[in-house]
């Protein structure tokens, strides 16, 4: 980490000469952004590029932070590249690992692509990291925006970008109640030693059923977990799991240009999979072939049919497009078949304190409303993506002040196709920028790295282009 720490400076409010662009946040889309404008040709002697990350080490972020278990990457490293036009760079990278000396993983462990992740940030030159929380950055009337500082200290800044990654998930019921401050409601499963209070025989719900859930279950399995574990979710699924590698099925996006209904996408979807079926090939290439193109298929729908989308679809989307690796998936099945683990669709409707544990009301899909008595509720839902409801003191300034819109359905942050954000009045807010899960308004799949990169070396190139300018 040599590099890195000989990048750190102090913040000050002294207007710099240069160009100031400020990153706020550490983690994949953040870094991707400082390195791709460190390479950006001349920008160094045209700009400062600050980097505000609270995290000991900028990198990883929370996704691949290092853990008390080895949680797996969900996709293959082939996939992972920080560099869209080096394809190869992590899987190279990742053979040269030490823990590479037997054999290459398929699935390889997030704290691994963590370190990735921290190596080529601290080899980027003329990053400037401050290791410090973001707490507002209003415009002043020169135009520039002062990034203020939790510690006291500022960055003068011409352009700020956003790059806040996820949220915690908000209360799964709502109003929220006195359960939110049990001793044994893990609101967030990824804080720091977050399920190591449970108990062998302890019985755990787990509110949802996504990756996280997965990932929450091999964490207790590696820790000898033996008591049940009841899952619910409302689409009653676990992941899709991966498929061995195969040939990738043709785009068929010609057929989709334009299309303004969820219902007529659907439609030529399922065709495509019964022609992939009738000649015996897996349906995942199928879906993944709408991936290059799926933003341009988002956008083509009026905000109806986008909503439309979210309530029909997006579960069952998320189910089969976030895939597990093989062997979590395995585990997971042999968990169910032996009885430790329960599957079930439906909507959990009150948590509430019940002795040393909680009860928790589940509507059953179908079914009359039963109640599940657990020692542990963790909660495995997705992360708040509604900008208007999260409470961080950097997005409650910016919306105060008409700098950051929240979007209708509560995807994210309104912005333009460089990510700029965008008033209510449809006109881009000066100097303001965003990158990653708040660009789901404009592109939906805005969380996985060939997305998130693309938009780094998209923004940098812009920010560069500007500078010119």
């Amino acid at each position: 980490m040599g590099p890195l720490l000989a990048n750190l400076s102090p913040a000050c409010a002294t207007p710099s000469p240069r160009t100031v662009i400020t990153i706020v946040g550490g983690g994949f889309a953040g870094t991707a952004l400082a390195v791709h404008l460190a390479q950006q040709p001349g920008l160094r002697a045209r700009a400062e590029v600050h980097l505000v990350e609270p995290r000991a080490v900028p990198g990883p972020g929370l996704a691949y932070a290092p853990g008390s278990h080895p949680h797996l990457l969900n996709v293959r490293p082939g996939v992972l590249s920080l560099y869209p036009a080096e394809p190869a760079h992590f899987a190279k990278w990742l053979a040269q690992q030490p823990e590479a000396a037997s054999g290459v993983p398929e699935f390889a462990p997030r704290a691994l692509y963590g370190r990735y992740l921290a190596q080529a940030l601290a080899t980027a030159e003329g990053i400037q990291v401050h290791a410090d929380v973001a707490v507002a950055a209003p415009l002043q009337p020169h135009g520039r925006r002062t990034v203020q500082l939790a510690s006291g200290a500022a960055i003068e800044s011409d352009y700020v970008v956003l790059a806040l990654g996820n949220f915690p998930p908000p209360p799964p019921v709502e109003p929220s109640g006195a359960y939110l401050t049990h001793p044994h409601y893990h609101a967030n499963p990824w804080g720091p030693h977050a399920l190591a209070g449970i108990a062998p025989a302890a019985s755990v719900l787990l509110v949802g059923a996504g990756l996280t859930a997965v990932d929450v279950l091999m964490a207790l399995h590696g820790q000898g977990h033996r008591g049940p574990v009841v899952a619910v979710a409302r689409h009653g699924r676990w992941p899709a799991a991966h498929a061995p590698v195969a040939a990738p099925y043709p785009s068929y996006y010609t057929e989709l240009a334009g299309c303004p209904t969820v219902g007529g996408v659907v439609a030529v979807f399922k065709r495509h999979l019964r022609r992939a079926t009738a000649q015996g090939q897996d349906w995942r290439p199928v879906l993944d072939a709408l991936r290059p193109d799926l933003g341009r298929i988002w956008a083509a729908w009026p905000l109806v049919e986008q909503a439309r989308f979210l309530r029909h679809v997006a579960a069952l989307w998320g189910v089969a497009r976030h895939r597990s690796p093989p062997h979590n998936a395995a585990t997971v099945a042999a968990l169910t078949a032996q009885g430790q683990v329960q599957l079930v669709a439906g909507r959990v409707q009150a948590i509430a304190p019940s002795g040393p544990g909680l009860r928790v009301a589940v509507q059953r899909r179908g079914a009359a409303t039963c109640a599940y008595q657990a020692d542990h509720v963790v909660c495995c839902t997705g992360p708040l993506l509604d900008y208007q409801r999260i409470a961080a003191p950097l997005v409650q300034q910016l919306r105060a002040a008409g700098h950051l819109t929240p979007d209708p359905l509560g995807l994210g942050i309104v912005t333009d196709v460089h990510g700029a954000l965008l008033a209510t009045d449809g006109h881009p807010v000066p100097g303001l920028f965003t990158l990653g899960p708040s660009r789901r308004p404009n592109a939906f799949e805005s969380t996985a790295v060939p997305e998130l990169r693309q938009q780094a070396v998209a923004l940098a190139a812009e920010l560069a282009a500007r500078l010119k300018g």
